[in-house]
């Protein structure tokens, strides 16, 4: 019940024109996050190596 009026309210707030756009930005900065941060992952398994 709760998600159902958090989606609503989204809906009021944004409208239905913004709602694909916020969540095309979210998912490429979601995906600049897992790259960078798997990044940092390998440079620390590189070093650990030697």
């Amino acid at each position: 019940m709760k998600y159902v009026l958090l989606a609503v309210l989204i809906l009021l707030l944004f409208g239905t024109k913004k709602l694909p756009e916020l969540g095309r930005s979210f998912g490429e900065s979601l995906r600049e996050f897992k790259d960078a941060t798997k990044g940092l992952a390998d440079e620390d398994e590189t070093k650990t190596d030697r």
